[in-house]
């Protein structure tokens, strides 16, 4: 089971749960007397504790719940750094929505920043000049300088669905984000955790020399909350801000380039 953490990014993250017990032994006092009150009759202590989480579920089970109950969000932030065989070191912070809208931050091998916003069928970018110098690697420098002066901290917008759109509009898609989680899971349970404050149950898979973790939370809907990647494509990306509005909005800017006016 793996997660695809962007168009360009094929190997995922997910995983399977561990499991964590612990053995406690009471203490009786002689005669089975309870040692803190003698009074006491032994086996009338009262047990009050909090039922394991998923005590009733396999790993896969509760792998499953995890990415049903996060597909049926309306929204969430998905924080994410992570190594592509192809594009290298990515990092990105999206917050985004079940309908497509989005907005947040993408980097690519620590060179730059593109800011993107998705509303409705359009796409926002805003890209920094150390970002567009990045991406010109190999052409010519006048060339790449003509585009700086052009785009560089500057408004663009463009249909979602061209093409300069597809490589940026897949950080916007939930289910694609998601899509690698389909299908049958060896997950098995692990010890608890807390993610961001929040507590979770850890599950984990390994297939060959990878290793995938996930952790999904125990109180509430079993979001995900945490997944972890180590191997051949190690990532990390953190799930938050689940069902809060995504403040995605057209730029107020007037001065914003349109790309598909511009290629006639």
């Amino acid at each position: 089971m793996s997660l695809t953490a962007s168009p360009r990014v094929r190997r995922g993250v997910l995983g399977a749960l561990c499991a964590a017990a612990v053995l406690t032994l009471p203490a009786c006092g002689p005669l089975g007397q309870d040692a803190k009150d003698p009074d006491k009759p032994a086996g009338s202590e009262r047990t009050d504790k909090k039922p394991a989480p998923f005590a009733d579920l396999s790993g896969p089970e509760i792998a499953d719940r995890a990415v049903k109950a996060t597909r049926g969000a309306s929204s969430l932030t998905l924080k994410a750094d992570l190594r592509d065989p192809e594009e290298g070191h990515i990092v990105f912070d999206m917050a985004l929505s079940t309908k497509g809208d989005c907005t947040g931050t993408l980097s690519m091998n620590d060179e730059g920043t593109v800011i993107i916003t998705k509303v409705g069928k359009t796409v926002y970018m805003k890209y920094d000049e150390e970002f567009l110098r990045a991406q010109g690697k190999g052409e010519p420098k006048a060339d790449t300088d003509a585009v700086v002066k052009m785009l560089a901290d500057r408004w663009v917008k463009t249909d979602a669905s061209s093409a300069d759109a597809k490589d940026f509009t897949g950080f916007c898609d939930l289910d694609q984000l998601l899509s690698d989680y389909d299908g049958g899971s060896l997950a098995r349970k692990g010890p608890l955790s807390t993610v961001n404050g929040r507590p979770a149950m850890s599950l984990k898979e390994v297939e060959a020399k990878d290793t995938y973790t996930i952790h999904v939370a125990t109180e509430g809907e079993p979001y995900l909350l945490k997944v972890v990647s180590t191997g051949s494509d190690p990532a990390t990306m953190i799930f938050s801000d689940y069902n809060k509005p995504v403040p995605a909005k057209a730029p107020t800017d007037k001065d914003i380039l349109d790309l598909d006016k511009l290629g006639g």
